[in-house]
């Protein structure tokens, strides 16, 4: 199909979050490879395109297919171990079950303008409410297979060890998980004391949505609700905020019975 044959099918929107599996990763305990991502690796956009299942349908999709590869233009080879003998494109796979699911769309516009190189052009790949190496860019081919697919991205790198009647084995990174982020203040940012402050951030989740958002100025002894700025919508984030007065006092008594009253200042 070309990029033309597909500009011009009927087109759907969808707003939609994306997230890195490896968002958070540089404050992990202990510490494991990949990029050290702090907060960024996650974004909310509006995606146009055709859906997916759209263009199986068109294809005369087999009852037997369990799986739809999806590949990108961009090749390679990996630096960590285990590296491959040869380089090799990038390529995701998908259930039946998700592909064919209203959502994922195959999509050529961001935000109302067509997609730049950055993030994908001239197609791309939108599976919303899985993590982000789901959302392949530059796509170039679309594969319907019979088995499993066990390629390396799949079973070396976005993937984790689970048990299976008493053995490990090797599962693809799948689901969002529930994750709400501060965005403001910025990490290791510090506050004036005595001051009136607007903590704001977002929640998203992957195939549910986010009804409550609670908010902690105490290291999680105590919980705020805070309030949602958006309304519930599926696989979108919603952003939030919370009303801070950045003043905490602690109180200390010695063995003679008399207090002192001191005021400091919360650090984000």
């Amino acid at each position: 199909m070309s990029y033309d044959k597909l500009r011009s099918m009927p087109s759907e929107t969808r707003v939609a979050t994306l997230e890195c599996a490896g968002n958070s990763r540089v404050f992990l305990v202990p510490q494991v490879q990949g990029a050290q991502w702090e907060l960024g690796a996650v974004s909310n956009a509006e995606w146009t395109g055709v859906p997916l299942r759209t263009l199986l349908e068109r294809a005369d999709l087999s009852e037997d297919a369990c799986e739809i590869v999806l590949e990108g233009a961009d090749r390679g080879t990996p630096k960590e171990e285990p590296v491959p003998p040869r380089p090799i494109s990038y390529v995701w796979s998908l259930p039946r079950a998700k592909a064919i699911q209203p959502e994922v769309l195959i999509a050529y516009q961001m935000n109302g303008r067509d997609l730049s190189p950055d993030h994908g052009f001239p197609v791309r790949a939108i599976v919303p409410g899985h993590y982000g190496m789901a959302s392949v860019k530059w796509l170039t081919r679309i594969q319907a297979v019979r088995e499993p697919f066990r390629g390396y991205w799949q079973t070396s790198d976005y993937a984790y060890w689970a048990s299976m009647d008493g053995k490990p084995v090797r599962r693809a990174l799948g689901e969002m998980h529930l994750k709400s982020e501060i965005a403001r203040p910025r990490v290791y940012e510090t506050l004036a004391p005595n001051r009136s402050y607007v903590v704001c951030g977002a929640a998203w989740a992957g195939e549910t949505d986010v009804i409550d958002i609670a908010v902690s100025t105490d290291g999680g002894q105590n919980w705020a609700e805070a309030e949602f700025l958006d309304p519930v919508r599926r696989h979108a984030w919603r952003r939030w905020q919370f009303n801070w007065l950045t003043t905490e006092k602690a109180r200390a008594i010695h063995a003679a019975g008399a207090r002192e009253g001191r005021e400091r200042c919360a650090a984000a």
